[in-house]
């Protein structure tokens, strides 16, 4: 039965192969307005949109399909008439998807998936951070047989993405109400079906030097499924492949052999008109793309065309812009003159780099010897400094203290203790000297004197002394004495018991 029904859709498919493309009724923006929505998972699609399907004799709980395109920024959404055909019922711009073109190939890679992917109700996420999301189910069992890793790869709102595609939270509560209906219509599962592109044969003859090229073209495979029947290609994964629409008798093992397959004879014959008339498209494609690259945009670029959308949000709010619009298209000669530039900015990078380098070096040194030479320089004032105070201390350096010899010597008399009384007096102080009497020699002199007239007094009986004019014996050959010097002598007291004496 299944066969019968394919092989009938495929022959419509062929009348219309070449006019594949229908004049629907797309439009993004979706005119809802949150703050007046009670119930986000109970949202009822809008009374303009329920007339719209009517229109287009689809009903409300019928089978959808959602298809993105990556460099064009878009996700559609299908949905199946009474005749169990799919259309084009919205075509929402996507705000927000990271890396570039190409699949998801590991855990933190930035890529957003590409392939097919069937969405149950489980993939249904309420309770996200990002508003509203629907898992896209990576790794499927292609992604598993290849050994690509990821997890919670979504379609969420919020407009931010780190491999996923992210909305806008109005387009994803309408994107949510039409899965709901699906399910509660009874829909099994939701194919999700992820390209780099729109498959057409001018995109693909410009992004073939793509290293991704072989892998977009079995992606093409069920891409061109789609196009034809107009209804969602089944799908199956053998030998580390997409396989669509094969009809065999035994399973298909991802990672092993494909078993004996066959595609409807009806199909064949629709697949062969297309594909003559994609061959016709391609080469003329590459008649106009001959010699010509078509570059890559990274995030970034496509994010600095849209910087201005923003202005005014939360920062969380990034959306990433076309591919088509930050991309660019070059010639052999375009893009040899570019490496030139960029190998010749490149050498200016170096040669500046190194410059710096010869140029902090230098100063470096020049600031080493400039120390080198501040040290010498306070060296030498110290010692500069240092010879100065030591001649300037010799000059006013104090002499040693001598006796002034202009000073008269004046002997001062002990007090005896009353206990003696009685006895005489040992010998007299010694005389200062007189004023006059130089320093050196003189006083030399002046000591010898003092100590021969202080031997040479003999007490009187009465009690007075004389004056001996001759040295004493044993003064040897002392100096004669300064006749300046002048001794005087004081009388000693009698004692009370000699009162009677003269």
């Amino acid at each position: 039965m299944r066969l019968t029904v394919l092989a009938a859709v495929s022959l419509l498919a062929v009348v219309a192969a070449g006019c594949t493309n229908e004049t629907l009724d797309s439009f993004d923006k979706v005119d809802v307005d949150i703050s007046k929505v009670s119930s986000k998972t109970g949202y009822q699609l809008s009374p303009a949109v329920l007339s719209k399907l009517s229109s287009m004799n689809i009903d409300r709980s019928s089978p959808i399909m959602l298809r993105i395109f990556k460099e064009e920024g878009r996700l559609e959404l299908w949905k199946a008439d009474r005749s169990n055909r799919f259309k084009l019922v919205r075509n929402y711009k996507i705000c927000a998807w990271s890396g570039k073109l190409g699949p998801k190939m590991k855990e933190g890679d930035r890529q957003a998936p590409e392939g097919f992917y069937p969405l149950s109700r489980a993939n249904m996420n309420p309770n996200s951070s990002y508003f509203l999301a629907i898992n896209t189910g990576f790794p499927n069992n292609y992604d598993r047989a290849i050994k690509a890793s990821g997890s919670h790869l979504m379609i969420h709102g919020a407009c931010s993405s780190s491999g996923c595609y992210s909305m806008t939270d109005e387009q994803m509560l309408e994107i949510f109400a039409f899965a709901r209906d699906a399910f509660d219509g009874g829909q099994k599962t939701i194919q999700l079906q992820a390209f780099p592109f729109r498959m057409t044969a001018e995109n693909m003859a410009r992004h073939r030097d793509n290293p991704n090229i072989e892998f977009w073209k079995m992606l093409k495979v069920g891409y061109d499924h789609f196009e034809i029947t107009k209804r969602p290609p089944e799908v199956n994964v053998c030998e580390k492949k997409y396989v669509f629409n094969q009809q065999a008798d035994k399973p298909f093992p991802p990672a092993g052999a494909c078993p004996a397959m066959t595609t409807p004879a009806a199909l064949e014959v629709a697949l062969a008109s297309y594909n003559k008339t994609y061959d016709a498209a391609y080469a003329k494609a590459m008649s106009k793309y001959e010699g010509t690259v078509w570059i890559e945009p990274s995030e970034a670029e496509r994010k600095a065309i849209v910087a201005d959308q923003r202005k005014g949000r939360e920062l969380a709010y990034a959306p990433t812009g076309s591919s088509l619009d930050a991309g660019k298209l070059m010639t052999a000669r375009e893009i040899e003159e570019q490496k030139r530039k960029a190998e010749e900015a490149e050498r200016r990078k170096v040669e500046a780099a190194e410059r710096a380098k010869r140029e902090a070096e230098q100063a470096a040194l020049e600031a080493e010897q400039r120390k080198a030479r501040e040290a010498e320089n306070l060296a030498a004032d110290v010692a500069a400094a240092k010879a100065e105070k030591q001649a300037r201390g010799a000059a006013e350096a104090l002499p040693v203290p001598e006796e002034n010899p202009g000073v008269a010597a004046v002997e001062k008399k002990e007090t005896k203790p009353f206990w003696k009384l009685w006895a005489k007096d040992e010998g007299q102080s010694e005389a200062e000297p007189a004023a006059g009497v130089t320093q050196g020699t003189e006083q030399a002199t002046f000591d010898a004197g003092r100590q021969a007239s202080k031997e040479a007094r003999i007490p009187a009986a009465d009690g007075a002394t004389e004056k001996v004019e001759k040295p004493a014996e044993d003064a040897g050959t002392l100096p004669k004495e300064t006749p300046d010097v002048q001794v005087v002598e004081e009388t000693p007291k009698k004692p009370f018991w000699k009162f009677w004496q003269k």
